[in-house]
C-alpha cells in the first residue's frame, strides 16, 4: 500500500497541465486581463494538487472523505477557475469548426449540461466500476478525464465566456445550480473506510460534511447570482464570495 503522505508525480497528470497551459499561451491567454490569467494558474494549481501527492493517495487508498474532497476539487472548484480566466478570444479558435460549435450549442444548454455531469457522477460510483477504478490506473484516468469534461460542460450555463453559448437566464442558473448538488449527495452513500484510528462512521460523516460544502458553494453562487446581474462581469470577489465557505465543525471530540 502507497504511503498517504508520499508526493508522487503522475506523467498523465503533468503531461496534461504542460498542453492544457500550452494552449492557454498559444491562443494568447497571457494577453488577457491579470485576474483572468491569475485564475487559470489557479486552476492549474487546484488540478495539480488534486491529482498528484497526499490527497490523491488519501483518495484512491484510505479515505472516502479525502475522495469526495479530491472529487469536488475537480467539478466544483477547477472549472469555474478554468472558465473564469479563459477570455472569449482563447475560446472561439477551438469552435471554429462548423461540427464542434453545432454539438457545442446542444451539450451547454442547461438540461442537457446537467445530465451529462450526473449521469458520470452516478454511474462512475456503482460499486463494480469504483473497484475497477480503483485497481487499473488506465481506467482511473478515464475517470478523472470525464469527470473533469463532464464538469466544465456544467458550469457553461453559468460562467460561459462566449455570447456565442450564452449563459442560461439567471433564475434559471439559480434552480440549475440548486439542484446540481443532489448527484453527489445520493452517490456518496456506500462509501465509507477506515484509516488509523479514525472510524468508518466518523470517515463517512466527514465525506458527507465534504459533500454538504459542495452544495454550499452552490448556494453561494446562487446568493451571487440573485445579487449581480453578472456573476463573472465583476472584477473581484464572485469566486471568493463562491469558495468562501467560512470555518466548520469537525469530526472528533471537540469542545464548541
Amino acid at each position: 500500500m502507497i504511503p498517504w503522505n508520499r508526493w508522487d508525480l503522475h506523467p498523465s497528470v503533468v503531461i496534461g497541465l504542460v498542453l492544457l497551459g500550452g494552449l492557454y499561451v498559444y491562443l494568447g491567454g497571457l494577453t488577457s486581463a491579470r485576474r483572468h490569467v491569475a485564475s487559470f494558474g489557479g486552476a492549474l494549481i487546484v488540478l495539480f494538487l488534486a491529482l498528484n501527492g497526499p490527497l490523491h493517495n488519501l483518495s484512491d487508498t484510505y479515505l472516502f472523505s479525502a475522495h469526495m474532497a479530491q472529487h469536488l476539487l475537480l467539478t466544483l472548484v477547477f472549472p469555474p477557475l478554468l472558465l473564469y480566466g479563459t477570455p472569449s478570444f482563447v475560446v472561439r479558435p477551438l469552435l471554429r469548426p462548423r461540427w464542434i460549435m453545432g454539438v457545442a450549442r446542444v451539450v451547454t444548454r442547461p438540461l442537457a449540461a446537467a445530465i451529462i455531469f450526473s449521469a458520470p457522477i452516478v454511474i462512475w460510483h456503482v460499486p463494480a466500476l469504483y473497484e475497477a477504478a480503483l485497481r487499473h490506473h488506465n481506467l482511473h484516468i478515464v475517470q478523472h478525464l470525464v469527470f473533469l469534461s463532464t464538469a466544465v460542460i456544467m458550469w457553461w450555463p453559468v460562467l460561459s465566456p462566449v455570447p456565442e453559448l450564452p449563459r442560461a437566464q439567471h433564475l434559471v442558473q439559480m434552480l440549475y445550480l440548486f439542484l446540481l448538488g443532489i448527484p453527489m449527495s445520493v452517490t456518496g452513500a456506500d462509501h465509507a473506510v477506515r484509516f488509523g484510528s479514525l472510524s468508518v462512521l466518523c470517515d463517512g460523516a466527514e465525506g458527507g460534511r465534504i459533500i454538504s460544502l459542495g452544495r454550499s458553494a452552490n448556494r453561494r453562487i446562487v446568493d451571487v447570482g440573485a445579487r449581480r446581474a453578472d456573476v463573472v462581469d465583476r472584477d473581484d470577489g464572485d469566486l471568493v464570495q463562491v469558495f468562501g465557505l467560512g470555518p466548520t465543525r469537525r469530526c472528533g471530540n471537540q469542545g464548541p
